[in-house]
């Protein structure tokens, strides 16, 4: 074997990079207020994406900044446990870890963020691996990463740029968090970045918002209007493909239990994702995406709720758990 084969890095085939923060969870559905226990985890849209698409058995790279500190630790090492590459990842001593912390009351979850001048929103374009980037097959951008300061908006864009000049495709899910930045400045940001998607993955809600109009017709107008694909999460009963001026609505996997609804759009785009990978057709795709988010909302949690390629194997083919 020549030298020049054992020096070959091998990259990942999907490459995300955002924030991903702490999670304090108050249990025992008492308001924070009034909690007495906060169970610690992680959150973060891109580390959920490229932990549900580790399980789903592709590899995926996560890179993003985090505080040099023991929240910082303990999210790099999480999401490294879940078979994540972090090898592009970066602690700072610069500035701490996110912070985000989660209520559930009657049903209704409230998050709280503790992420200004968090470690990852100092992220600067010249912190991207080109080579990296270059490497995947899929760069996954997500529109909370340009919310958290004007350096991570055009490190985003860069990043996109750098996908689009090594012939990367391009998934971008714009996320869309009035927590973190108004309407009109998140217009700004997003409308531009979706341009540059070969995939862009909005939910129906975000779009009437960004294009500022309750008309199916008009925002599919708009949507024409964009190089990439669209596929339109949250509809009614199902989620729509949207290519070439063609709407084909793809049903979502009906489930008995619906406990928590966080991390569903994230499980989505893994799904999804993981159906380019494997090569099936875009509607095929989708399917697998509905089947991954109907799994991530039976479970408590941003990403713990995400299946195995296993477990969808055997939901695919019907076959049943067995339990002893």
């Amino acid at each position: 074997m020549h030298a020049s084969h054992l020096t070959e890095q091998r990259f990942p085939e999907v490459v995300t990079f955002g924030e991903s923060m702490a999670l304090l969870i108050a249990e025992g559905g008492k308001g924070l207020e009034y909690a007495n226990t906060l169970t610690p985890s992680f959150g973060g849209a891109e580390s959920n994406v490229a932990i549900g698409l580790a399980r789903l058995g592709h590899t995926s790279g996560w890179c993003g900044r985090l505080g040099d500190d023991p929240f910082g630790h303990r999210v790099i090492k999480a999401i490294r446990g879940e078979g994540v590459d972090v090898s592009r990842a970066q602690l700072t001593a610069e500035a701490p870890t996110g912070l985000m912390i989660r209520e559930n009351v009657a049903g209704k979850s409230s998050v709280y963020y503790y992420r200004k001048l968090s470690a990852a929103s100092r992220m600067r374009p010249e912190h991207l691996d080109e080579a990296y980037i270059a490497g995947a097959k899929i760069l996954h951008v997500t529109g909370i990463t340009p919310a958290l300061s004007d350096s991570c908006a055009e490190t985003a864009a860069a990043a996109m740029d750098l996908a689009k000049r090594h012939g990367v495709k391009v998934s971008f899910d714009p996320n869309l968090r009035l927590k973190l930045w108004d309407l009109e400045a998140a217009r700004k940001v997003l409308l531009p970045l979706a341009m540059k998607a070969d995939y862009f993955l909005p939910g129906l809600d975000e779009l009437k918002l960004l294009y500022e109009t309750e008309s199916l017709e008009e925002i599919l107008s708009r949507l024409n209007e964009l190089p990439g694909v669209s596929v339109i999460k949250g509809g009614k009963d199902e989620t729509y493909l949207f290519e070439h001026g063609k709407l084909t609505p793809v049903p979502y996997y009906k489930v008995d239990h619906v406990i928590d609804t966080v991390g569903a759009g994230d499980g989505f785009c893994a799904g999804f994702l993981s159906g380019l990978l494997r090569g099936y057709a875009l509607e095929e795709a989708v399917r697998l995406g509905n089947l991954i988010g109907s799994q991530v909302i039976q479970a408590v949690g941003d990403w713990e709720g995400l299946p195995s390629a296993a477990e969808i194997d055997r939901l695919l083919s019907g076959v049943g758990h067995v339990e002893r």
